[in-house]
């Protein structure tokens, strides 16, 4: 009933009944016309919108479901059965505009945070800097070093200056995962540092902090975000890590992830170190008496076998990334953290961030290489010009030729 009509009852009740009731009457009938006029007019527009968005999403790729946010499944699965354990870390927010079934991640390369009796102050800062390239749904660093409180370890009969070890304490755990990484590979050589007991600290450190991880000899690490399982494997040539120079080895361990997952990402520690050492050779890499492996004929594997993303760390500096068969390797990182861990001068303290997004079936969507470079004493910072991303375009296409990946003035990554 109208404002109007119902004033003018109430002022006067004893009016002309028949007429008010026409008057009500028409009122009424005025008022069904409106009403059906407005739920037509609103289910016309709610039809045209979901068309529109559904136009949208088809011309996007995407699909007409809101993406969830992901759920990581949790750390390193049991080395012997490659088991996935049964619970996770929180969610990390993934990018609004990727559709369910395509996942972004971030991958640096050697990562600490100092040595005993020299930690890097204020840690829980000391990745602000370049937090927003490391946000991803899957942020993976290859963990150069411990956390354990063990005091003896491999350099305890060799005189000072011949050999290194790292350690930070357990507790640092939470200050890599508030930086923004969600997964840490412990295949590398200061895994062992201190030991089976450091490296079984260091899983413990891990798995407290809510940080996946995986590494060790036979460990497959599934995680699960944005509706895709991923597994993680990580080499090196070690007898604590997986067995990066035993191919029939890893290529079971690939196939074998591969079977369970979506996904496989191999991380590999592999080639000689220093800065001369950013170009691949195609050969195995002897450094210190050490075999450390041919990364391309190691990549190159990994990929028949199943991966769909190979990272490589161990030179401490950058080198080339390709596409075999339609899949990325990154043959070396480069170091991306450290407090007095790592030399920084020249080409060692040139670093990046890649950020790869790959869908369910394997396939690179898009890829970007954020330039960062090493300050002060070890202190990751971005870039602004762009000397990461410049030197893996020229070392792409020196090195591995039609393979090589093209890199635009902003670091976006272009297939040759």
């Amino acid at each position: 009933m109208g404002d109007d009509t119902a004033s003018v009852a109430e002022q006067d009740p004893y009016g002309d009944r028949r007429r008010t009731m026409r008057v009500h009457r028409a009122e009424h009938r005025r008022k069904q016309v409106r009403r059906r006029r407005t739920v037509a007019l609103v289910a016309g527009l709610a039809v045209i919108a979901a068309a529109g968005l559904g136009l949208a999403q088809l011309l996007a790729g995407g699909d007409s479901a809101a993406s969830p946010a992901p759920s990581h499944g949790r750390g390193g699965s049991s080395p012997s059965t490659g088991q996935p354990a049964s619970s996770g870390p929180a969610s990390t927010p993934s990018p609004a505009a990727d559709p369910k079934g395509r996942v972004t991640i971030s991958a640096v390369g050697d990562t600490m945070l100092g040595f005993a009796g020299s930690l890097a102050p204020s840690p829980a800062t000391y990745f602000d800097a370049v937090k927003p390239a490391i946000a991803a749904d899957i942020a993976f660093a290859n963990l150069e070093g411990t956390l354990t409180d063990q005091a003896s370890g491999k350099c305890a009969s060799l005189p000072a200056g011949a050999c290194y070890e790292f350690r930070v304490p357990p507790s640092w755990g939470r200050y890599f995962r508030h930086a923004g990484f969600t997964i840490m590979s412990n295949a590398n050589n200061h895994a062992f540092d201190f030991w089976q007991a450091g490296l079984d600290d260091t899983v413990a450190a891990l798995d407290r902090a809510g940080l996946d991880h995986t590494g060790r000899t036979t460990e497959i690490t599934y995680v699960k975000v944005r509706g895709v399982t991923v597994a993680f494997i990580g080499a090196g040539p070690y007898p604590n890590t997986g067995p990066l120079n035993d191919y029939a080895a890893m290529r079971a361990l690939i196939e074998r992830a591969d079977a369970r997952a979506q996904l496989v990402v191999v991380a590999m520690h592999a080639g000689a170190e220093g800065s001369g050492a950013t170009h691949v050779t195609g050969q195995d890499e002897i450094y210190f008496g050490e075999n450390r492996g041919n990364p391309i004929a190691f990549g190159h594997m990994a990929v028949d076998a199943g991966a769909d993303l190979v990272l490589g760390s161990g030179p401490h500096v950058l080198r080339g990334m390709e596409f075999y068969k339609g899949r990325l390797i990154a043959y070396s990182l480069g170091d991306f953290a450290g407090y007095r861990n790592f030399s920084t001068g020249g080409l060692l303290g040139v670093s990046a961030v890649l950020r790869v997004t790959l869908d369910q079936d394997g396939r690179f969507v898009r890829g970007k290489v954020v330039s960062v470079s090493l300050a002060g004493e070890g202190q990751p910072v971005p870039d602004p010009g762009g000397n990461g991303a410049a030197l893996i375009g020229q070392l792409s296409r020196s090195d591995l030729g039609a393979r090589g990946i093209r890199l635009s003035a902003d670091g976006l990554i272009r297939r040759p």
